[in-house]
């Protein structure tokens, strides 16, 4: 199974790459993760931020493959522990599919792209600065993989 992101925002500073990839270094090939950019919907003074969210929609769109699973990030998903993150990651093990999951940009994912997904999932209640959430993202795969296994990472 592979992984993807696809993350509205630009590039991020190295630390957040050097973070991101000390954890999918150590990810296996059949449970890798994979970064992908989708550049920001038009913003500025005035900006129509329904517009922009449109604009991020349509580009994410164009990038998924049709024969993913598709998971929403959002602070309206559901929080899973590590060891339902787990549980989550061997079932789209088990459904034979890879995973693509949706991060929006400053103002959130469209409301059509959030109804396409088939899961929502929620890191936490909190509003998290994009550069985190792709570290926080890539050590709990992390650390799901390591249950999986048996690996004594998450004890």
């Amino acid at each position: 199974m592979k992984i993807r992101l696809l993350a509205v925002g630009g590039k991020m500073p190295a630390w957040v790459d050097d973070g991101v990839d000390t954890y999918r270094k150590r990810l296996p090939k059949d449970f890798s993760l994979d970064i992908e950019e989708v550049a920001l919907g038009q913003r500025g003074k005035n900006a129509d931020i329904a517009r922009a969210r449109e604009q991020e929609a349509e580009r994410i769109r164009g990038k998924l493959r049709g024969n993913e699973h598709v998971v929403a990030l959002e602070v309206h998903g559901h929080p899973w522990t590590t060891e339902q993150l787990a549980k989550q990651a061997d079932g789209w093990r088990m459904q034979g599919q890879d995973v693509v999951l949706l991060v929006g940009g400053p103002d959130g994912l469209d409301p059509g792209l959030s109804a396409i997904a088939q899961q929502r999932w929620s890191l936490s209640p909190l509003t998290l600065p994009h550069p985190l959430v792709r570290i926080m993202l890539a050590e709990q795969l992390y650390r799901a993989w390591t249950l999986l296994v048996g690996h004594p990472y998450h004890r």
